[in-house]
């Protein structure tokens, strides 16, 4: 299989990458739903309930002491996946990544074209006057971080019971409706409606590389459940 990969990736120029929290585990980033991910662990509150809008809007510094501590990895770094990504965009041959990540990671390897559906945590915003702020706004306070307005200061990632970024969900399904190859990995595809967007490909080969199961194996051409890092690291040159 792995030589198949290689020969797809050699072979194409207009590949798009679709990814999830499966891409950053190898970089140390705890995913949600595998055994040890964060659903299965133990909180005062479900993961669920505190990573939704409503509970940011009415127990926000609970909301903060949970996000401080298990959503912002800030000695993480980017491995082999984040890397082979971004030497395909740079050899011509990767068009984009769409990732459900929330970690800035693939743009720290060096990828230029992200479309980040569900927002990062190097980005936050004033909730009265809209001013930017980096993620030292949060990591370098206690408590709620307020902006100097007196606002709020919330973390520019999609909650539970928000809608997607328009202008990202456009860009990434435009890039994944133009593709000839596109290459899923780490994502379960449960995660909807960011999964729905492998509706809109129309290419002529789809490569999915993921540990587990998922409902779009039938549909793969090429099925491989080592890990990311270790597959793209030895495909891509």
């Amino acid at each position: 299989m792995y030589e198949e990969l290689k020969k797809v990736i050699e072979q194409n120029d207009n590949i798009v990458f679709f990814g999830g929290a499966g891409v950053s585990t190898e970089s140390g980033i705890p995913d949600f739903r595998s055994v040890d991910g964060l659903y299965h662990q133990k909180y005062k509150y479900p993961p669920e309930t505190i990573l939704s809008h409503s509970f940011f809007m009415t127990k926000t510094a609970d909301f903060y002491d949970f996000y401080r501590e298990k959503m912002i990895c800030t000695d993480a770094r980017p491995n082999k996946a984040h890397i082979a990504l971004a030497k395909l965009e740079q050899q011509g041959k990767l068009r984009a990544v769409v990732t459900q990540n929330i970690d800035g990671l693939h743009q720290k390897a060096g990828s230029r074209k992200v479309y980040e559906l569900h927002g990062s945590v190097l980005r936050n915003y004033c909730m009265k006057c809209r001013r930017f702020y980096d993620i030292s706004a949060v990591t370098g306070t206690d408590g709620v971080p307020k902006c100097t307005c007196g606002g709020i200061i919330k973390p520019d990632v999609v909650l539970y019971e928000e809608g997607l970024d328009d202008k990202t969900v456009d860009g990434a399904v435009r890039a994944i409706a133009k593709a000839d190859v596109l290459i899923i990995g780490g994502t379960s595809l449960n995660v909807y409606p960011a999964a729905g967007f492998l509706n809109y490909f129309g290419g002529h080969t789809i490569v999915l590389l993921n540990k587990s199961e998922t409902i779009y194996d039938s549909k793969a051409d090429i099925v491989i459940r080592d890990p990311i890092g270790q597959v793209l690291g030895e495909v891509v040159s």
